[in-house]
């Protein structure tokens, strides 16, 4: 069932649901980890109901949940706790994403689960996280993209608050999780002892402003949408061309005289306005009035060749069709295919970290149907179905 990786050996016990979790617990899973999911008895995690359907099957809780397993388990009643108990014996990391409070009320919070599992690495994925005035507060992603600052500087001046296109609230925050537990793991190796990993989705918002909140506080501006135009650096942005769209990168003084020679305009870096970078950033109209008009004569296909050659950063502005026929990500095995039992084949994106050790298989096992399997985590835990 589980392929191998550096994780391998680690059982996660997972009770998580919909997307920061779940996300957090597929990386794992990637990584060589059993991954048990816990689930509610009749519908199982929300995500098994959200669209898009192949065959009945959730396309989206498929491509987020491959290679773990499922038993549905209610933890109210007594027969259930024994198991969840017995499987938390052996686990070493237990990953949730509910609000502060709830695990506590079932009686499996943080401070009862040291006492009992004292290597247990508990592993909490919320909103707010579980310190500080708003951590009782509901948040889903589009809540914690808009009080993150995220959604402030995203879009065109003066366009109406625009989201980030994926769910970075919660995919940052999965992120973060698995860092904490890798990071948990490994002072167990030392220490002998768990330790609780409290990551909230507003933190993890914030920690992504970088350049945002440099400028802030290095001027004192607030920092505002710029459309698809770097803050501090120019030539730095999407330009027109003649059939579509590309972006140009020229990011320090010799990128930009390779670029203005592969225009044929060597003459924009003679002059004065164009000279340093923070010149061309003051005279940002300027400069896109001399590149604009040039760019727009050949297309994004042609201006690719001719500066990939000179050797500047530039590239086309892909739609998913593009990405998953694209030769460099298919060569990185970034689109992978599972086997669901139900649906047949379905394509996803493949695991992002490529480790020397371990192979990068183009097939991974698919996500569990609810509670499918019961019998053999029973089996092995010794109790009577």
């Amino acid at each position: 069932m589980h392929h191998q990786g550096p994780i391998s050996g680690i059982t996660i016990v997972d009770l998580s649901k919909v997307l920061a979790g779940p996300f957090a617990t597929m990386i794992c899973a990637d990584l060589g980890a059993r991954v048990i999911k816990v689930e509610p008895p009749g519908n199982g995690d929300d995500s098994r109901h959200f669209p898009p359907f192949i065959k009945g099957v959730s396309a989206y809780f498929a491509s987020i949940n491959r290679g773990k397993e499922s038993i549905a388990l209610n933890l109210k009643q007594e027969k259930d706790r024994a198991i969840f108990e017995k499987l938390l014996e052996r686990a070493d990391v237990i990953v949730e994403n509910y609000r502060p409070g709830v695990m506590e009320r079932l009686g499996y919070g943080w401070e009862e689960l040291h006492k009992k599992y004292p290597r247990l690495i508990y592993a909490a994925s919320s909103g707010f996280g579980h310190s500080g005035p708003y951590s009782q507060r509901a948040a889903y992603d589009m809540v914690v993209q808009g009080m993150g600052g995220i959604m402030s500087i995203t879009g065109h001046p003066h366009s109406p608050p625009t989201r980030v296109g994926t769910s970075i609230g919660d995919i940052i925050a999965a992120l973060y999780t698995v860092i904490g537990i890798e990071g948990a793991l490994y002072r167990r190796t030392i220490s002998g002892e768990g330790m609780k990993v409290d990551v909230a989705m507003l933190d993890g918002q914030v920690s992504i402003l970088e350049n945002a909140m440099a400028r802030y506080f290095a001027t004192g501006e607030v920092p505002t949408p710029l459309g698809a135009r770097h803050p501090s650096i120019a030539p730095f942005e999407v330009y027109k061309t003649l059939d579509s769209h590309l972006v140009v990168a020229a990011g320090n003084d010799s990128l930009f005289e390779k670029l203005a020679a592969a225009m044929e305009r060597p003459d924009l870096v003679a002059n004065s306005l164009f000279a340093t970078n923070p010149e061309r950033v003051a005279n940002l109209e300027h400069l896109n009035n001399e590149l604009e008009p040039i760019l727009i004569t050949k297309t994004t296909a042609q201006w690719r060749e001719i500066l990939d050659k000179a050797g500047v950063p530039c590239g086309p502005i892909n739609n998913v069709k593009n990405i998953i026929e694209d030769p460099q990500v298919l060569s990185r095995t970034m689109i992978i295919e599972t086997d669901d039992p139900v649906a047949g084949p379905i394509t996803m994106a493949g695991n992002p970290v490529k480790l020397s050790a371990y192979k990068d298989p183009k097939k991974r096992p698919p996500a569990p149907q609810l509670d499918e399997n019961r019998e053999r985590i029973l089996d092995e835990l010794g109790v009577k179905a």
